[in-house]
């Protein structure tokens, strides 16, 4: 990458660190802002134009690239796990600058925050494609979520209780109920707790490609476990009670496409999507009963989520089991989401009615 581009993009804010004047509405609606979220199995980008309604996107990329394969036992990230992340870190740098974005956010999530040598991966990154990449920590990482999927609370819910199940960590968020006095989804949040665990680090520390039933109920326990400090951090007379649960995490999308049988995943159908408990369960059982090659022959789980598919079932199981609702709300929705909610909140390119929001 030329020096010109690096110092055209450190102008324009790609590097998520450096402020921006404030905007005009009718001056932002042309700019394109970009969210990169690098985490412990996904790189996932999402561009977008701002729009009345909230933004309208441009372009999208995902990639699985297991940057945190391993690290949970040498607490470095690898060579091969570094190489493939670039490779799609460059695609994500060559569809943002062929794109035009000019505001954008990249972070970098649990394996970033874990791993020994993520100095080194950052330069690393920044010198092969000129992105630089912000390390959150995991507040901010809770907070993003809940401000990119809050809309699908439901309003008659006094509080709901978000998750969004990562490869090396879960986020768990208390959300009160939008009112006057808590218009903002930080107001919102309760109580907010983020488990040293997530689909990559459970079934490489279990395994993942076969589960017994036996297996899967020690994990699940393991998880039950790892929630106690945040259930007690709410106490008795403050645990949420008309309540639903909201999910965001490949986890919950994938055993939604299962469940409404496509015959391959198309987020518009999932998103949004109500799932009874009764529902998850027998979606759950039935995947135990599958070996591995079923799992990815399965269209909504395939290759790539076939040994992780299960560990993020057990995730989502102890919540279910620490947090019993009978409705559960899908979103295929999240981190870049609530990215770009704050990025054109910043920005003020909403009324003000809307900006007050993320």
């Amino acid at each position: 990458m030329s020096r010109a581009f690096v110092q055209r993009k450190n102008e324009m804010g790609l590097n998520g660190s450096r402020s921006m004047e404030r905007r005009t509405h009718r001056g932002a609606a042309s700019i394109i802002y970009g969210a990169l979220d690098l985490g412990t199995n996904n790189c996932r980008l999402l561009m977008a134009r701002p729009s009345k309604d909230g933004f309208r996107v441009v372009d999208a990329f995902s990639r699985i690239v297991r940057l945190g394969e391993g690290l949970g036992v040498t607490q470095h990230l690898s060579e091969a796990a570094i190489l493939r992340t670039i490779e799609a870190l460059k695609i994500c740098r060559s569809k943002m600058d062929h794109r035009g974005v000019t505001r954008a956010r990249l972070i970098a999530t649990e394996a970033c925050r874990a791993a020994k040598n993520s100095e080194a991966f950052i330069a690393r990154v920044e010198n092969e494609t000129g992105l630089r990449l912000e390390i959150i920590d995991r507040e901010t990482e809770a907070v993003l979520a809940a401000s990119g999927c809050a809309a699908l609370a439901d309003p008659a819910a006094e509080s709901v209780v978000l998750f969004d199940i990562g490869g090396g960590s879960t986020e768990i968020v208390w959300l009160d109920q939008e009112s006057q006095a808590k218009q903002t989804v930080r107001h919102r949040i309760r109580e907010w707790s983020s488990l040293p665990v997530g689909v990559v680090s459970l079934a490489e520390r279990h395994g993942g490609r076969h589960v017994t039933p036996e297996l899967y109920d020690i994990m699940v326990g393991e998880v039950v476990e790892l929630l106690q400090p945040f259930v007690q951090a709410l106490g008795d007379a403050t645990r949420p009670i008309n309540f639903h649960l909201l999910g965001t995490s490949g986890t919950v999308t994938t055993l939604a496409g299962v469940h409404l049988g496509l015959p391959r995943y198309d987020r518009r159908a999932v998103d949004g999507i109500w799932m009874k408990s009764g529902e998850i369960s027998v979606i759950v059982e039935r995947l135990l009963k599958m070996t591995y090659q079923e799992r990815e022959a399965s269209a909504c789980i395939g290759t790539e989520r076939a040994d992780l598919v299960l560990s993020g079932c057990a995730i989502l199981d102890a919540i279910r089991q620490v947090f019993p609702s009978d409705r559960v709300r899908v979103a295929d929705r999240g981190l870049r989401e609530g990215i770009l909610m704050q990025l054109m909140t910043d920005d003020g390119v909403w009324p003000q009615t809307r900006a007050g929001r993320a």
